[in-house]
């Protein structure tokens, strides 16, 4: 079975500054280790970037490249999105098809946005996904800290069973690919 990892949204504008995602220094060496592991498989490794106008996200703004030591290679998939679906008005699910990937791994940012909602349309899509559970982050909301906002995500994730395909949370240390 193939696997593909999705790294979402691992930007300038949410890893430093005011903005920075909780750990996010240490979530970008779990996603550079999750990375590594994939492409020694032959797995693809997608990097999506979100856009939106205006703002630190804009298109081609600082705010919106890779994080610095976000370990990002020629080889691997570029994606933009607008959307907080990875698969929403992209070509995700075409490339995930042309690879004949059947199963998932999810890391990036924010749990509570991106990752939540790509990996729910992942599997009313059919995908089983592996979320690498210390491999995503977010924001405190003034409700919640980030690291109880990313928790909550992953357990909840892990417990959804209606569309059929299943969450597995997976410590970066843990994840192994097939391809």
């Amino acid at each position: 079975m193939t696997t593909a990892l999705l790294v979402i949204d691992v930007q300038k504008a949410l890893c430093s500054g005011d903005g920075a995602a909780f750990e996010s220094r240490r979530v970008i060496d779990r996603i550079n280790a999750v990375s590594a592991k994939a492409r020694a498989a032959g797995a693809p490794v997608i990097l999506i970037q979100h856009e939106s106008p205006g703002g630190s996200l804009a298109h081609g703004t600082e705010g919106w490249k890779l994080a610095d030591g976000l370990d990002a290679r020629p080889g691997d998939v570029y994606l933009r999105k607008k959307a907080t679906d990875s698969f929403h008005n992209t070509e995700l699910q075409a490339l995930l098809l042309q690879h004949a990937v059947k199963e998932l791994v999810i890391c990036g940012l924010q749990s509570d946005f991106c990752v939540d909602t790509t990996t729910r349309r992942a599997l009313a899509l059919g995908y089983p996904v592996t979320l690498v559970s210390d491999g995503h982050s977010t924001v405190d909301n003034g409700i919640l800290t980030a690291a109880q906002i990313s928790a909550h995500h992953t357990a909840t994730l892990a417990n959804i069973m209606s569309f059929g395909p299943r969450v597995t949370p997976q410590l970066a240390g843990e994840i192994r690919f097939t391809v």
